[in-house]
């Protein structure tokens, strides 16, 4: 449960971060057969998909690490499925929002990756 939580004020971070940067947010936590995307953007011709990455502590490895190739993959289909629902002709990128939080939940550090693969 703890662990739902953290992603859950991760992703809040993230929207809120994205927001005040200009970007349009069109859906949160869309699913797929393929996969699931956090959050699913606007800005400009761009249509951002976005994976975010929390964590409470200070790991050996980076948020961005755990986006494998197999969870890329994942976000590449969900992403071609999800524009052809809405019969969208954007440009695409993929980016990785980290987020690190302390226990109480409240906002450490974010960066935000455009470009992630």
């Amino acid at each position: 449960m703890i662990k739902n939580k953290v992603g859950v004020w991760g992703e809040i971070f993230a929207v809120r971060y994205m927001r005040k940067n200009g970007y349009k947010i069109l859906t949160t936590n869309y699913v797929s057969r393929f996969g699931e995307v956090d959050i699913i953007a606007e800005k400009g011709r761009l249509v951002c998909f976005v994976e975010v990455k929390t964590r409470t502590n200070d790991p050996l490895f980076r948020p961005a690490d755990a986006v494998d190739e197999g969870k890329q993959e994942k976000i590449a289909a969900t992403s071609e499925l999800f524009l052809s629902r809405l019969k969208m002709q954007k440009n695409v990128r993929f980016d990785v929002c980290e987020v690190w939080l302390d226990d109480e939940m409240k906002l450490l550090k974010l960066n935000y990756i455009e470009n992630a693969f």
